[in-house]
């Protein structure tokens, strides 16, 4: 994390939850988000494009790296609404969309990250949250790639779309009720 970022209580978390397009657009609707990105890490390839991404030949996850102002919003939280936005379950899937790329993890910046994120899933699993046990993973944060331009704020630039009326909007729709007083 460079100083100024540090300066400014300006923090870096990076997770993957299926298809970065839900949780872009959703933690960029948060108070205390700076911003969120959408791109891909996890992979052996330099400078992957969303089409060979697509096809899990990379080893990338599509990931949204999310710069926050944690005097505003904690790690943890960020880690809460992380599990409302997606089923850490299912392995290497997320609805309909299928392959590595859309896994459950979550790529930590730090030590005081891993603690957060361990204690998290631990409280999941021990509390039966979900139906299942969780699948995500835990793993350092390598270099991070942001995704093409059109990906970025794609709900927002592209309500219309097919796929962000039929899987985008109504899981928004149902992450703003929950998170309503978190809300910009």
């Amino acid at each position: 994390m460079t100083d100024e970022l540090a300066k400014n209580n300006i923090q870096v978390a990076t997770l993957a939850g299926g298809c970065f397009w839900c949780i872009e657009g959703a933690y960029n609707s948060i108070q205390g988000i700076e911003k969120a990105i959408s791109g891909y890490m996890g992979g052996e390839t330099t400078t992957p494009t969303y089409e060979e991404v697509c096809k899990g030949t990379t080893g990338h996850a599509e990931v949204v790296q999310i710069h926050f102002d944690s005097t505003v919003i904690s790690y943890r939280q960020l880690l809460e609404i992380f599990f409302s936005l997606h089923n850490p379950t299912h392995l290497n899937h997320q609805g309909n969309d299928v392959g590595t790329q859309y896994r459950s993890e979550i790529f930590t910046h730090n030590d005081e990250q891993v603690d957060v994120a361990k204690d998290i899933l631990a409280e999941i699993n021990e509390n039966n949250t979900f139906d299942k046990p969780t699948v995500t993973n835990i793993s350092p944060a390598v270099t991070f790639y942001a995704a093409e331009d059109y990906h970025q704020a794609y709900f927002k630039n592209n309500p219309e779309n097919q796929y962000c009326q039929a899987v985008v909007s109504p899981k928004l729709a149902k992450f703003k009720k929950t998170f309503v007083e978190k809300l910009k």
